[in-house]
């Protein structure tokens, strides 16, 4: 793969059996450029903290593609409020926790305006029928929002290594394609 993918993890961390290091690993097989940002104090994210670390990942990496992860999809909201982004090819928002979210770990991260600018050419967001993050409907109409293609998987939970996901061929089938069609 000839593009520049960025992976940015959400709560916790994204670490292996995980589907985005597992992707991070595939990309890298492939010869790909792949960046696998590791943000500060995953257990206890601050906002403001993590903010500056993404900005400073997308500015020296210079990223072709964005594949967040839960609360790092929020957290690019924050920035594309704040206009403090370039534009990518794609993005792919896999999994946002709700925007009305109660977690304590995750205040800072909270309350959050729906971005007019999403910073990307097209953008994707991916969903499950049974995330305990944020229900389908909560996912519909942030899509709706947003005004994005939107993909849902089913009894997918949170999209993550508890759920499954490990292995996801279908996101490196996706950036392949996305990579053809360039």
């Amino acid at each position: 793969m000839k593009q520049k993918i960025l992976l940015v993890h959400g709560w916790g961390g994204s670490d292996f059996p995980h589907w985005q290091s597992w992707l991070a690993g595939e990309i890298a097989k492939d010869y790909g450029t792949v960046c696998f940002a590791k943000l500060q104090d995953m257990q206890l994210p601050n906002k403001e903290v993590w903010a500056q670390q993404l900005k400073e990942h997308v500015e020296s990496f210079d990223p072709d593609v964005v594949i967040c992860h839960s609360i790092a999809n929020i957290l690019w909201f924050h920035l594309c409020n704040e206009a403090r982004l370039s534009q990518v090819k794609k993005l792919y928002l896999v999994a946002p926790p709700s925007l009305q979210c109660d977690i304590e770990e995750l205040k800072s991260f909270f309350p959050i305006d729906i971005p007019h600018n999403l910073y990307a050419q097209e953008v994707i967001l991916i969903a499950s029928t049974n995330d305990p993050y944020m229900t389908l409907k909560e996912a519909q109409t942030l899509g709706q929002s947003l005004g994005v293609e939107m993909k849902v998987l089913q009894n997918a939970g949170h999209i993550n290594a508890e759920s499954g996901y490990g292995e996801w061929l279908w996101i490196v089938q996706d950036l392949k394609d996305l990579e053809s069609a360039m």
